[in-house]
C-alpha cells in the first residue's frame, strides 16, 4: 500500500512537473511583449502580469482572474494565449504581498501553500483589488476601454461576484467552473450578462448552476451557460496540455470553449 501510494504521489508530481514546463515554453517562447506591472491596491504592491497582442488597432482589455492556486505560470500562459488571439490580458496576482516574504504566488514553495494563503484573502479586500486592476486595464492606452472579465475555478466564483459589484464597468464576466453568489439579492446589481463555461463531470460546481439561473431569471439578467459531457473539473488547465490525444474529454472541451470565448470576445 505505501509503494502504491508513493507511485501515485510520484505520477501526480510528474504531471504537475510536465504541465508546468509546457506553460513556462509557451510563456518564454511568445513574441509578444509581456512585462510585470504593480498597482497600489489594499496598503501594498499589487503584482500583476500584463500581455500585449501583436495588432495594429485599439483592442479590448481581459481581466485574468487566476485559480486558487494563485497567479501560476499556467494562469501567466493563459494570459498570453489572450494575447495570442488579439487582446490585453491584465492577470493580477492576488496574493502577491499579503505574507510577508511572499512578494509573488512564485515565492510560495508549493502551490498548496499558495492555496492556503489565497483562502486567507478578504473578500472585500480581493473586490478592492480587482476595482484597482480594473481602474488599471481601463487606462492602458492601447485598449479600446472595453473590459471582460474572465475567472478559473476560485477566479471564475470572483468573477461572478465581481459582476454584482463593478456595475457596468465591464462588459461582460465570463465564468469557468466557478460558483455564483449563494444569496439570491446578490444578482440584483449585476448590470451585464454572465456567461458560463462547465464541465460534465464537475458536479460539485454544477449543481448550484440552476440556483444562479433561477436567480438571474428573477431579476431579469442575462445569463447563459455551455456544460461539456465528460470534462472535468480545471479543463481549461487539463485540456492545455499539448501532450493529451485529440479525443482526450477535456482536451475537446478546451478547444470547443477557446472557439466560445473568442466568438464572445470579438463583440467588444
Amino acid at each position: 500500500m505505501k509503494k502504491l501510494s508513493l507511485f501515485v504521489i510520484t505520477l501526480l508530481f510528474s504531471v504537475s512537473v510536465a504541465a508546468q514546463e509546457y506553460a513556462q515554453q509557451q510563456v518564454e517562447n511568445s513574441p509578444r511583449h509581456h512585462e510585470w506591472v504593480t498597482i497600489n491596491s489594499n496598503d501594498r504592491e499589487l503584482h500583476t502580469f500584463v500581455a500585449y497582442p501583436e495588432v495594429d488597432e485599439k483592442v479590448p482589455v481581459v481581466l485574468v482572474i487566476h485559480e486558487n492556486r494563485g497567479l501560476n505560470i499556467w494562469a501567466r500562459s493563459f494570459a498570453d494565449q489572450i494575447a495570442e488571439n488579439g487582446y490585453i490580458a491584465v492577470a493580477p496576482d492576488l496574493i502577491s504581498n499579503t505574507q510577508d516574504g511572499f512578494v509573488k504566488t512564485s515565492d510560495f514553495a508549493t502551490s498548496d501553500d499558495a492555496r492556503s494563503a489565497l483562502y486567507e484573502l478578504d473578500p472585500d479586500k480581493v473586490t478592492t483589488d480587482l476595482m484597482n486592476t480594473l481602474e488599471y486595464a481601463k487606462s492602458i492606452a492601447a485598449g479600446n476601454g472595453n473590459v471582460i472579465v474572465v475567472g478559473f475555478c476560485w477566479g471564475g466564483s470572483q468573477s461572478f461576484r465581481f459582476a454584482t459589484n463593478a456595475g457596468d464597468m465591464i462588459e461582460q464576466a465570463i465564468v469557468f467552473y466557478g460558483t455564483g453568489p449563494r444569496e439570491m439579492e446578490a444578482y440584483q446589481s449585476i448590470e451585464v450578462p454572465v456567461f458560463g463555461f462547465y464541465g460534465g463531470d464537475d458536479n460539485r460546481v454544477n449543481a448550484t448552476i440552476e440556483f444562479s439561473e433561477e436567480a438571474m431569471n428573477e431579476y431579469n439578467k442575462s445569463y447563459e451557460y455551455v456544460i461539456y459531457d465528460g470534462a472535468g473539473h480545471a479543463f481549461m488547465r487539463r485540456g492545455d496540455d499539448p501532450a493529451l490525444p485529440s479525443t482526450d474529454s477535456n482536451k475537446m472541451a478546451r478547444n470547443q470553449a477557446w472557439e466560445k470565448l473568442n466568438e464572445i470576445l470579438s463583440k467588444f
